[in-house]
């Protein structure tokens, strides 16, 4: 349960809903359990029998596969099984050779029948598309793009990313995700590197939102330099046909020259002296963005503006969205927002971007966010992952937020990527990318191993693209694509790489090789000879600069292995494959060589 049963527990078609619950009775009867579901817009519920796992602490459990999207329901019922007390008894005394002749003439009437069985409340399971959990985005700037095309024809930035689609595609994402594409407004524009003041051709950041006069509007318009609508489109359905989805950015936010301004002032903060408030996180003043004001007397209004805005774009096709410190809006708006949308487009997939305090960061994922960031950005040491990541792939977190992960933005450059070497963004990268399902990198500068800071301990690019047009050169000989290749690669071959509850942390000697281990989806019918259902062991060398060797300890009986038969290794990163037994064994990592081992594990029947 989330929250007690206030919020619904998050799965994806075929992923199993495992429930336990404890249930006694006084005295010695015995007892059925069962435990039943019902699918979205079934009017029967089926039950499966709850076996008994833990008899002395009075523990059941049993196991439902949702095989469709929408929101199922599952209880508990038990009652005393007089059948099964009565036999079970005789069979006792047979035994023990006490029976008498009485014993045999048939059990005695029950008092409490099914029909009288203590029956749970009911709990929501929303059951959502596969995408939901496994994913993997690629950001990229349209502005960045060539504005010409490979046979010499001038090219809109969003003609250009259909250009990017194939190669995207053949590097293994499914998501592009494009930061707001909307007119920028002029007033307080900010230059480069954040810079107060801008030049008359700085395009200023994307996210202060609307502009007026020709070629303007607000959250409902592409800016003109993007292309138009019609490119847009053209771009979802380019997309839509390499299985892939576009995912646009919801800022709700305005620039001080966005539409609304003018026509729903009191959308907005107001000071003392009349003006408008814009947005502040002491000491950062952001001059060139007014906050909206969900607090106003028009918020009904406000809200419904909001939700227009994203029914719009999904109505263009999209079914993806980021969505910008959802953090600093009200719980209650985003409960309704996501509700509203989800009633007219179900599949409909929210990433908050909320690098909040744990809680929010919760409380959003339980008011309906499909997925969220993460500290793992800022997480290092093997003892951090580990800590961090048991959190994540253990209930209560794991029914309710999904992370994906992402080693940079554009907003974030952490400390121990700047000034860093290539095999630093490599290690993240491996990191990302099997840890959890769904994980992001910003492109180009993550591909190409950008590291250069701004300084004074900010964790900000230096030239960053948020505020400029920046061209990037993806023929250098030393870039991530082929890693990203690959690691993709492996990550759609192999289902133990789909989950995150399957997660478990290995043990090493060595704190800079951090060792995990991930199987199939626990519960699920899995056929062990299906490729790409054995298990998988990460091992990681969390060291950049030199090489680590490591004994690891493996719990062989958890990866489905007998440990005392010898089983393969096959490293799915260095093609190699070793013959291991038992538990311990050594491993090498050269980070110039490799950043990590992917191994399956395999063993003969």
């Amino acid at each position: 349960m989330v929250d007690g049963g206030r919020h619904p527990v998050k799965r994806v078609v075929g992923e199993p809903v495992t429930v336990g619950a404890t249930v006694f009775a006084d005295g010695h009867d015995l007892l059925r359990v069962v435990l039943g579901h019902r699918a979205p817009g079934s009017g029967s519920w089926v039950e499966v029998e709850m076996a008994s796992v833990n008899p002395g602490l009075d523990r059941w459990e049993a196991t439902f596969v949702p095989e469709v999207t929408g929101v199922h329901r599952y209880r508990v019922r038990a009652w005393i099984d007089h059948r099964a007390t009565w036999r079970d008894g005789l069979a006792r005394k047979v035994s023990a050779g006490v029976d008498q002749p009485i014993d045999h003439q048939g059990e005695p009437e029950g008092r409490l029948r099914a029909r009288d069985a203590t029956t749970s409340a009911s709990v929501e399971v929303d059951v959502e598309a596969e995408r939901a959990l496994f994913s993997t985005w690629y950001e990229l700037f349209p502005r960045s793009l060539p504005a010409t095309s490979a046979d010499g024809r001038t090219q809109t930035p969003l003609v250009a990313a259909v250009g990017q689609l194939d190669e995207l595609a053949d590097l293994g994402f499914d998501v592009l995700y494009l930061p707001p594409i909307h007119p920028i407004g002029h007033a307080f524009r900010k230059g480069p590197n954040n810079a107060q003041t801008a030049g008359p051709g700085d395009p200023g950041s994307p996210w202060a939102i609307g502009a007026s006069g020709p070629g303007g509007g607000g959250h409902q318009a592409i800016h003109p330099e993007l292309g138009t609508l019609d490119d847009f489109k053209a771009l979802v359905a380019a997309a839509t046909d390499r299985e892939m989805a576009v995912a646009l950015d919801l800022a709700f936010q305005c620039s001080p020259d966005h539409p609304w301004v003018d026509e729903h002032p009191e959308w907005f903060r107001h000071r003392p002296d009349g003006s408008i408030q814009y947005a502040e996180n002491p000491p950062k003043r952001y001059q060139d963005i007014y906050p909206l004001d969900f607090e106003t007397p028009a918020w009904r209004e406000l809200w419904e503006a909001l939700a227009e805005v994203t029914r719009f774009w999904c109505e263009q096709g999209v079914s993806v969205f980021r969505v910008d410190n959802p953090h600093t809006k009200p719980f209650a708006f985003w409960d309704w927002l996501i509700t509203e949308v989800r009633r007219r487009h179900p599949d409909t997939i929210f990433l908050a971007e909320a690098f909040s305090r744990p809680a929010v960061m919760h409380r959003l994922a339980q008011v309906g966010f499909t997925q969220s960031y993460t500290y793992f950005t800022w997480r290092v040491s093997r003892w951090e992952l580990t800590e961090y990541f048991t959190e994540l792939s253990t209930p209560p977190s794991v029914d309710e937020l999904r992370p994906n992960l992402w080693p940079t933005t554009p907003d974030i450059l952490p400390a121990h990527l700047q000034d860093a070497p290539l095999e630093a963004f490599a290690l993240r990268l491996v990191l990302a990318a099997t840890l959890s399902p769904s994980y992001g990198v910003y492109g180009p500068a993550f591909d190409l191993g950008v590291n250069q800071a701004m300084g004074d301990g900010k964790e900000e690019y230096l030239d960053s693209e948020k505020y400029e047009v920046r061209t990037w050169d993806l023929s250098e000989a030393r870039t991530l694509r082929p890693l990203m290749a690959h690691l993709n690669q492996i990550r759609r071959d192999h289902l133990a790489l789909h989950t995150l509850r399957t997660l478990r942390f290995q043990g090493s000697d060595n704190d800079a090789v951090l060792c995990f281990s991930k199987t199939a989806h626990a519960g699920a019918s899995v056929d062990p000879a299906r490729p790409g259902a054995a298990a998988v062991v990460v091992v990681v060398n969390l060291d950049p600069s030199s090489p680590q060797a490591a004994t690891l300890h493996l719990d062989l009986g958890a990866l489905g292995l007998d440990p005392w038969r010898p089983y393969e290794a096959v490293d799915l990163l260095g093609s190699r494959t070793y013959t291991w037994s038992g538990a311990d064994n050594w491993v090498r990592l050269d980070p110039s060589v490799a950043p990590a081992h992917i191994f399956r594990l395999a063993q003969e029947a």
